[in-house]
C-alpha cells in the first residue's frame, strides 16, 4: 500500500480531475447561470431579487451540506430513507477515500470532491424550487425556509433514492437527479407557491421577461453545465459519463425542436422563451435515464419532454380552475415535476441491461429487457418523493408562518416596488437626471415612500418635481 500523502494508492487522478470538473459545471448551473436566467425571465424590479434569491440558497445549502445534511443524505443509515447527520468538515474526513457506506460504493477519489460533488446538486434543487416563487416571497421567509427544507426534504429524497435506502436498493433508477432533484423542486414549487399566495394581480397578467438575451445566456449556461450534471454521476471518467453526456445533448436538442414546431403550429410564432423551456424539459426528462438508455431513446424521450410538459403548461393547466390557486411563477412544476417523472417512468421502460451494467445499477434494466416490474419501482419511487414534498413542505411554510410569525409573502407595497423596496437596490442604476435609484446606503430619512414618489413623478416627466424628491433623499 502506498504511503505517500500526496498520492495514496485508491486515486484516481483522472476520475478525481472529472468529478472536480463536473461538480464546477453544475456549480456554474446555479452561480451564475440561473441567477442570469432568473433576472432575465422576470420584470426589471425583480431582477435583483430573483437573482439574490438563487445566490444565498447557494451559500446557505453549503453550509448546511459540511456540518450536518451531507452525511444524512449519503451517510450511514439511521432510518431507512434517511441517514445520521453530522459534520463532514474535518481533515481526515476530507482527506480519505470516498465512500457511500449505505450503498457499499466506493469511489476513487478523495471524499472532500464528493461532498462538494452531492452539494451543488443540492444547491441547486433549491434554487430551481425558488422559481416558483419569484415576484413575492418575503427573503426572510426564504432564508428560513432554505435550510429547512434541505434538512427535512432534500436529505430524505437523496438517501432513499442514492445514499442506500429503501429505493436504491429496490433498484428505483434515478441516474442523475429526475426524482431527487426535479420531481421534488417541482413539487415543492408547486405547493409552496400555493401557500405563499399569489403575485399581484397586475404582475401575474404581465410579467414580461425584462430580457430575453440575458435570460438567453442563462440557458446557455445552464445546457452546457448539464454536461456535469449528467456526466459526472457515474463517480469516474467512465465509457458511461460519456454515454450520458451524449444522451444528455440528444434528447435536449430534440426537445427544443418539438417545443418550437408546437409553439409555431399552435401559436403561429416561434417562441425563444418556449425554446428555453423546451430545452428545460429535455435535460429534466433525461436526467432520470442519461446513462442507462440507448442513444435512439434519447431521441424518444426528447419527443416526450417537448410535447407532454407543453400540453400540461399550454393546455390541461390553463383550462383547469384549480391550478389558478398556484402562482407557479416560472412554470417549474410543468418543466420540472411533469418532465421529471416522465423521465423517471420512461427509464423504467428503456432502461438498457449494458447501460445499468455499466452503470453498476441494482437494476437489471427497464421492460425492453424484460423486467417490467421496473416501470412499477419508478412509479412507487415517484409517488414516495411527491407525497413526502407535498407533506413537508406544507408543513415548513405553515411553520414558518404560524410558529415563527413570519409572512411568507411580501407586502403589498413591496410587490408594487420590488427591488428598491426589499433590498434598497436596483438592477440598474443610471436613473432619470443622474439621480441614486436605490435606498441601500442612502440614510434613514430615505424609505420607500420615497422611491414610490420618485417613481410615479418620473413617470408624469415632470423634471421639477423629481428634482424636488432627490434634494428630499
Amino acid at each position: 500500500m502506498s504511503t505517500s500523502a500526496t498520492a495514496p494508492d485508491w486515486l484516481d487522478k483522472g476520475d478525481n480531475a472529472w468529478q472536480l470538473t463536473a461538480a464546477s459545471l453544475v456549480a456554474l448551473q446555479s452561480v451564475p447561470g440561473l441567477m442570469i436566467l432568473y433576472a432575465g425571465m422576470v420584470p426589471t424590479k425583480w431582477a435583483v431579487n430573483s437573482a439574490f434569491m438563487a445566490l444565498y440558497a447557494f451559500a446557505s445549502v453549503l453550509i448546511c451540506w459540511v456540518v450536518y445534511a451531507y452525511k444524512a443524505a449519503f451517510g450511514k443509515r439511521m432510518l431507512p430513507f434517511v441517514g445520521v447527520p453530522g459534520p463532514v468538515v474535518q481533515m481526515d474526513w476530507e482527506l480519505r477515500q470516498a465512500t457511500l457506506p449505505s450503498a457499499n460504493i466506493v469511489a476513487n477519489f478523495p471524499l472532500s470532491t464528493m461532498v462538494y460533488f452531492q452539494f451543488v446538486f443540492a444547491a441547486i434543487t433549491v434554487v430551481l424550487m425558488g422559481g416558483a416563487f419569484l415576484g413575492r416571497m418575503s427573503f426572510k421567509a426564504w432564508m428560513v425556509f432554505v435550510p429547512l427544507w434541505l434538512t427535512l426534504s432534500y436529505t430524505v429524497g437523496a438517501y432513499s433514492l442514492w445514499g442506500g435506502g429503501f429505493l436504491f436498493w429496490h433498484g428505483v433508477i434515478d441516474y442523475s437527479g429526475g426524482y431527487v432533484i426535479h420531481l421534488s423542486s417541482g413539487t415543492a414549487g408547486f405547493v409552496g407557491s400555493y401557500w405563499i399566495g399569489p403575485r399581484l394581480k397586475a404582475d401575474r397578467e404581465n410579467f414580461t421577461p425584462h430580457s430575453t438575451l440575458l435570460a438567453l445566456v442563462g440557458a446557455g449556461i445552464l445546457w452546457i453545465g448539464w454536461n456535469g450534471f449528467n456526466g459526472g454521476d457515474p463517480y469516474a471518467a467512465s465509457p458511461d459519463a460519456g454515454a450520458a453526456v451524449l444522451n444528455t445533448n440528444i434528447c435536449t436538442a430534440m426537445s427544443l425542436l418539438v417545443w418550437t414546431a408546437l409553439d409555431f403550429v399552435y401559436f403561429g410564432k416561434p417562441s425563444v422563451i418556449g425554446a428555453v423551456q423546451g430545452m428545460i424539459t429535455g435535460l429534466v426528462a433525461i436526467t432520470p435515464a442519461a446513462g442507462v438508455i440507448a442513444g435512439w431513446a434519447a431521441i424518444i424521450f426528447g419527443i416526450c419532454s417537448g410535447i407532454v410538459p407543453w400540453v400540461t403548461l399550454n393546455l390541461v393547466g390553463k383550462r383547469l380552475k384549480i391550478m389558478r390557486h398556484f402562482d407557479d411563477t416560472l412554470e417549474v412544476f410543468h418543466t420540472h415535476a411533469v418532465a421529471g417523472a416522465l423521465g423517471g417512468f420512461l427509464v423504467g421502460i428503456f432502461a438498457t441491461a449494458e447501460g445499468t451494467l455499466a452503470f453498476a445499477a441494482v437494476s437489471t434494466g427497464g421492460a425492453i429487457t424484460g423486467n417490467g416490474k421496473q416501470v412499477g419501482w419508478q412509479l412507487a419511487g415517484a409517488c414516495f418523493i411527491i407525497g413526502w414534498n407535498v407533506v413537508w413542505t406544507t408543513l415548513i411554510m405553515l411553520f414558518i408562518k404560524y410558529v415563527l410569525r413570519i409572512p411568507l409573502r411580501m407586502t403589498d407595497q413591496e410587490l408594487l416596488i420590488g427591488d428598491d423596496a426589499v433590498h434598497g437596490e436596483s438592477a440598474y442604476t443610471f436613473g432619470a437626471f443622474g439621480a441614486p435609484s436605490t435606498l441601500h446606503g442612502q440614510g434613514s430619512e430615505r424609505n420607500i415612500d420615497d422611491v414610490e414618489a420618485h417613481i410615479g413623478e418620473t413617470h408624469t416627466g415632470d423634471p421639477e418635481s423629481s428634482s424636488k424628491v432627490l434634494k428630499q433623499s
